[in-house]
């Protein structure tokens, strides 16, 4: 049965705190065949104080994280206004919560699953409050240990919530040794739960492997340009990365779902007749001479001489008649005596 790959855009602040651009995002996914646009709901009371550290510089960005934040909040209008737009153009719409009120916000717009951002797999509050609500859980792992992992889908799979797990790396941008690929196959084996593959690398390599090795969600970063000024630009993908990524990806669930057999190879005959070789000889060779290994050449196609595999049968055999430069060698120019 062909796998269908859970394709999420995130955009995360690539909006940049306007939120006519956080349209033109979802416009963007439909148009290059995304499954989903995710969101990161912040608001800023909530989530964060005047403690609270730049994970990156930001350019011309002035106050501190907190204010950086509040100049990305929506109000709950556009957040509806945004999950409309994504069901008009058949995108899911998902959105990570950073705060319990922000858990609070997506349950009133009836968001129609949670994503946990990786800082906030050991946040038991969120956990409990969003295990309540009783909608699925994409849950990344950038920041977990096995042993919070566990415990995280524990909690959540005794309440009942339908959970998958992405393989991430918290690196921005992540490099080729930091993508651990490695560790999908350790999720699978670990968990009864769909797995897939949040990537920060910049670049559409990573998500195609983990593809090839089973992933059954992606989530990438887009942005329309890796200049503007947002904290995640240079670990996103254009728009031309991510179309290439979409078809990349589309075309190898087709390959995977249709496996080659090798020794099925009747419609390559005419093929292998063309391609093939037959046996021949590299000088005109008289009737009573024996033949030598180097007497011999193959010359395309088969079927006109004697198949080269079965050269070492008539080295040493006596000709029974003339037989001119390159021409084939048959059955008919040896003995078999």
């Amino acid at each position: 049965m062909k796998q269908h790959t859970y394709l999420i855009g995130e955009i995360g602040q690539a909006h940049e705190g306007s939120i006519a651009l956080a349209h033109a995002y979802i416009d963007m996914l439909a148009g290059i065949g995304a499954n989903a646009a995710k969101f990161q709901v912040h608001i800023a009371e909530a989530e964060s104080s005047m403690y609270e550290d730049f994970r990156v510089k930001m350019p011309y960005q002035t106050g501190n994280r907190f204010d950086y934040w509040k100049r990305m909040e929506f109000s709950r209008e556009e957040w509806a206004g945004l999950k409309k737009h994504c069901e008009r153009v058949g995108l899911d719409f998902l959105a990570s919560p950073f705060s319990l009120a922000a858990v609070d916000l997506l349950d009133e717009i009836d968001v129609c699953a949670f994503k946990i951002g990786s800082g906030e797999v050991d946040n038991a509050p969120m956990l409990d409050k969003i295990a309540a609500i009783g909608k699925p859980v994409i849950l990344s792992s950038g920041m977990s240990s096995w042993k919070e992992l566990d415990h995280a889908i524990a909690t959540l799979h005794a309440r009942g919530i339908t959970v998958s797990l992405l393989q991430c790396t918290t690196a921005y941008p992540a490099r080729p040794q930091q993508w651990g690929l490695n560790v999908l196959h350790e999720m699978c084996r670990r968990y009864p739960v769909p797995v897939g593959f949040s990537d920060h690398s910049g670049d559409i390599f990573a998500s195609l492997a983990a593809v090839t090795l089973g992933a059954r969600i992606l989530e990438f970063h887009i942005t329309f340009d890796k200049r503007m000024n947002n904290p995640d630009a240079s670990s996103s993908l254009n728009i031309r990365q991510a179309t290439i990524l979409v078809s990349g990806v589309r075309r190898i669930e087709t390959a995977l779902s249709c496996p080659v057999d090798k020794d099925a190879n009747a419609t390559f005959s005419r093929l292998k007749s063309m391609f093939g070789k037959s046996l021949a000889v590299n000088r005109d060779l008289r009737k009573g001479e024996r033949i030598q290994y180097s007497d011999l050449e193959t010359k395309k196609p088969a079927g006109f001489g004697l198949p080269p595999a079965r050269y070492q049968e008539v080295l040493g055999k006596t000709l029974t008649r003339d037989i001119a430069q390159w021409e084939f060698l048959t059955e008919n120019h040896v003995s078999h005596a």
